[in-house]
């Protein structure tokens, strides 16, 4: 159990918690909720690169953050982009085609892990990770503030993210079509 409640997963913990936070504020898309929503999930993306650090450089990678970080990615980013989508301001097709991207990922991966290959993380993947948080943020702001129109920087940064979110995954499957043709 200490492990388990370690500085690093304690951060990870964090942003499954914040994931109730924002579905609520979501629900009522004034100009503060919203912008309290991109608050709380700026903060929960930041523990993302913390997390990892943190427990890397105090020795304190644990099993429990090994399978439960990339879970609260995921976790913490599809439900950000099915309320966005619930909300009306981006397209649900995106958000199936982001979300259909890491359900096979993570199912690849899997079997990779299954070979006893290395499962890291590919830059293509981390850096569409990056473009899902960058459109993310602004597309939770989604209002103009004084000329700065969020949401259509948001959906540039969507575009980004799509792109890269195809790009990596068909990544993912290419290098590993001699273990998926066993």
């Amino acid at each position: 159990m200490k492990n388990i409640l370690s500085h690093p997963n304690t951060l990870t913990l964090f942003r499954v918690a914040a994931v109730p936070l924002i579905v609520i504020l979501l629900m009522f898309p004034s100009r503060i909720c919203t912008f309290i929503a991109a608050l709380i999930f700026t903060a929960a993306a930041i523990t993302d690169f913390l997390d990892g650090f943190f427990a890397r450089q105090r020795g304190l990678v644990s099993n429990f953050g090994k399978v439960m970080d990339p879970v609260a990615d995921k976790v913490l980013v599809s439900i950000s982009f099915i309320m966005l989508t619930s909300l009306g301001w981006i397209p649900a097709w995106i958000v199936c085609i982001i979300i259909g991207r890491e359900i096979a990922v993570t199912g690849l991966r899997s079997i990779i892990a299954d070979e006893g290959r290395d499962v890291s993380a590919s830059s293509l993947g981390k850096y569409k990770t990056g473009f899902q948080i960058a459109a993310i943020i602004p597309l939770l702001i989604h209002f103009q503030y004084l000329t700065i129109d969020f949401h259509a920087i948001g959906m540039i940064f969507l575009w980004v993210a799509l792109i890269l979110t195809l790009w990596s995954g068909a990544d993912y499957f290419i290098k590993s079509r001699g273990l998926l043709k066993k």
